[in-house]
């Protein structure tokens, strides 16, 4: 049991992202002062839409220069702090070294920020966001778990280095984190493993791999249809509820999958048809999984990925998050279609 003072500072690292910045909002929602280690405090075209937050909230946000990879560059945010949310990590697919654009920012950016907290006597407990896809790696794995269906004990075991590499990422800094946790006894770690994430961002030109794979469904990349890939998704306002339950709930303890629902991509284009009929070149059709296999090194993606993973159903056990954390989602439509929203607002579009 952790009992986190909430008149002590909170650090968030990858303030300024897009998961991070509704935890940020909910942070200071509820009169918190939040410590916001970024790159370079002084550009506010980074800290704008944090700024906005905190002018009408109760709580205040103060910001610290550090980078991910330099350590101890988070020693002087964290001072103070009972509580760490640690939510820096890349979240993209098309990638030119996997080792350095995703491990090592995964994995040596975990073990700099976990660093800092062995060193900081103040914290009682670190938040980590890691993912399913330290879970699962393609949607077949779940065939092997018990019941057919991953739970919190399930680990991926199939993503390396070249197939699918930001599963695997996520999976070697996950682990190291438990590794860190487990040589001392001072703090515990709560875990969020999220599905994919979707909806609005507090920073309207976020950029994410979520609104590259959302643009993709109305910019006419499939109007000629959508793979059958079926995966979890959250909002991302329910998983920072998610993230702010973990940090304070004395009890929480543990990985949490955190997922509303499971789709496949033409769901997500059905759902935005329901919406806006025929504005955008929604996808209408499955494409057939050899086609999708032809084509597959073309867009970036590896004939094993569609072997593995098209056409699999993707189950998960999300009772742990409900019950633990006391948790209820949004419908997956209320976030595609308030995301969409956003994303025509914002001109991402062009009529």
């Amino acid at each position: 049991m952790t009992t986190i003072d909430k008149n002590k500072p909170v650090m968030i690292t990858g303030a300024t992202g897009y998961v991070a910045g509704w935890i940020v909002k909910k942070l200071l929602d509820e009169g918190l002062t939040v410590h916001a280690p970024v790159r370079d405090p002084k550009n506010k075209s980074k800290t704008k839409y944090l700024d906005e937050l905190a002018a009408s909230a109760p709580g205040k946000i103060v910001y610290f220069a550090a980078d991910l990879l330099t350590p101890g560059s988070y020693d002087a945010a964290m001072e103070g702090c009972e509580l760490v949310f640690h939510t820096a990590s890349p979240f993209i697919n098309k990638v030119r070294d996997p080792q350095k654009d995703l491990v090592d920012p995964a994995l040596k950016g975990t073990q700099n920020v976990l660093a800092s907290v062995n060193s900081t006597q103040s914290v009682k407990r670190v938040v980590l966001t890691s993912s399913c896809a330290a879970i699962i790696g393609d949607n077949k794995d779940i065939l092997g778990y018990d019941n057919q269906k991953a739970t919190e004990k399930n680990w991926n075991e199939t993503s390396t280095l070249t197939h699918n590499p930001y599963s695997y990422s996520k999976t070697v800094a996950e682990k190291e984190a438990w590794k860190i946790a487990e040589g001392q006894s001072r703090w515990d770690l709560v875990v969020i493993n999220p599905a994919l994430v979707i909806g609005p961002g507090i920073n309207p030109n976020a950029t994410s791999e979520s609104f590259t794979i959302v643009k993709q469904l109305g910019d006419g990349s499939a109007r000629m249809g959508a793979p059958n890939l079926e995966i979890g998704m959250v909002d991302v306002r329910d998983l920072a509820e998610a993230h702010y339950a973990a940090g304070f709930t004395p009890e929480a303890q543990g990985r949490h999958i955190i997922q509303a629902g499971s789709h496949t991509f033409l769901s997500l284009g059905l759902m935005l048809r329901e919406k806006y009929a025929n504005a955008y070149p929604f996808p209408k059709r499955t494409l057939p999984k050899f086609l999708v296999w032809l084509m597959a090194p073309t867009v970036g993606i590896t004939r094993k990925f569609v072997s593995n993973s098209l056409g699999y159903q993707w189950k998960v056990d999300n009772s742990k998050g409900i019950h633990g954390l006391n948790l209820t989602y949004r419908p997956v439509k209320t976030s595609i279609v308030d995301m969409f929203e956003q994303m025509i607002q914002n001109g991402t579009f062009k009529k």
